[in-house]
């Protein structure tokens, strides 16, 4: 058995056959996550998953590509958007908690994504995080981007919080903001989160600090790529297979030696590199690696 802790079935690449790329991963025992970038692509998987009695299971969260700061034009991904392609705009400026101030709340609806993070297979809060790879070119409005995805993101872990639900990171450009906000702002030593790094691509020194505070590593079909900087044979040998996890980020990231979409059935090509990597045997690694997931989103 394999987990896909990280597909988005939700998305626009999937409107004609989801139930059937759903299906026969079920049928060849692979499990998935559908995690929500949005909040329409989270009340989709949320929705989605109702009609599976087990193996599929949903995230909600606001990715921070679609945090609506007026700052930086984002390039529009119709793999993702039937639906709608532009940054979300909250509809509940003064639904917030006591907490948050209400231009705070303007950027997140914490009310509209609590009440959906309580529905039925709702397992984490994710994908959220930081992403600098669209960004201003003044210095001002860059630190106001930054900013604004930093207050989105500290909203989103304290929903977790209350929730007690694991949070599902994604983070791009950005591990060292990440590393200091959890550090410092957010002071996880302090709080009881517990997550995931989504994807990781970073170095080994900033991999050894989200080990450090506990996050499991996610893994996928980005390990194949050639990237200036980032060595992932040497990430995946310094994390132990107890705190890997695997992920497809389907439909994107197809492992070779498949093309085209991606799906969660080649969840399968991402646990044989990484069995290779380490040199231990694929049941072994199947099977830890799924336990992990089971236990990080108590499934």
């Amino acid at each position: 058995m394999l987990i896909d802790t990280h597909a988005h079935l939700n998305f626009n690449a999937y409107r004609n056959d989801a139930d059937e790329v759903i299906r026969r991963s079920l049928d060849n025992n692979v499990w998935m996550i559908n995690v929500g970038s949005k909040y329409e692509t989270s009340k989709r998987a949320a929705e989605m998953v109702q009609k599976y009695p087990d193996g599929v299971f949903a995230t909600v969260g606001l990715h921070p590509l679609h945090l609506e700061t007026k700052l930086v034009k984002i390039k529009i991904d119709l793999e993702e958007v039937a639906f709608n392609a532009k940054e979300e705009e909250s509809k509940s400026v003064h639904s917030f908690p006591s907490s948050l101030s209400q231009s705070e709340s303007s950027l997140f609806d914490y009310d509209k994504y609590k009440e959906l993070a309580q529905s039925s297979k709702v397992i984490a809060i994710g994908e959220v995080g930081l992403d600098y790879y669209y960004k201003p070119k003044t210095k001002k409005k860059l630190a106001e981007f930054k900013e604004k995805q930093r207050t989105v993101l500290c909203q989103q872990l304290k929903l977790a919080e209350e929730l007690n639900l694991p949070v599902i990171f994604h983070c791009r450009m950005a591990h060292n903001d990440l590393i200091e906000i959890l550090n410092t702002k957010y002071k996880i030593q302090d709080t009881n989160l517990r997550g995931v790094m989504h994807g990781f691509v970073g170095t080994t020194e900033q991999l050894k600090k989200y080990l450090d505070m506990g996050f499991y590593i996610g893994f996928n079909g980005i390990i194949f790529k050639k990237i200036e900087g980032i060595n992932f044979e040497e990430n995946i040998k310094n994390t132990s297979l107890e705190r890997i996890l695997f992920e497809t980020d389907c439909p994107y990231l197809t492992p070779p030696p498949k093309e085209g979409r991606n799906e969660p059935l080649y969840i399968e090509y991402v646990a044989r590199k990484i069995a290779e990597i380490k040199n231990i045997d694929f049941e072994k690694v199947a099977g830890i690696t799924t336990q992990n997931a089971k236990n990080l989103f108590n499934i």
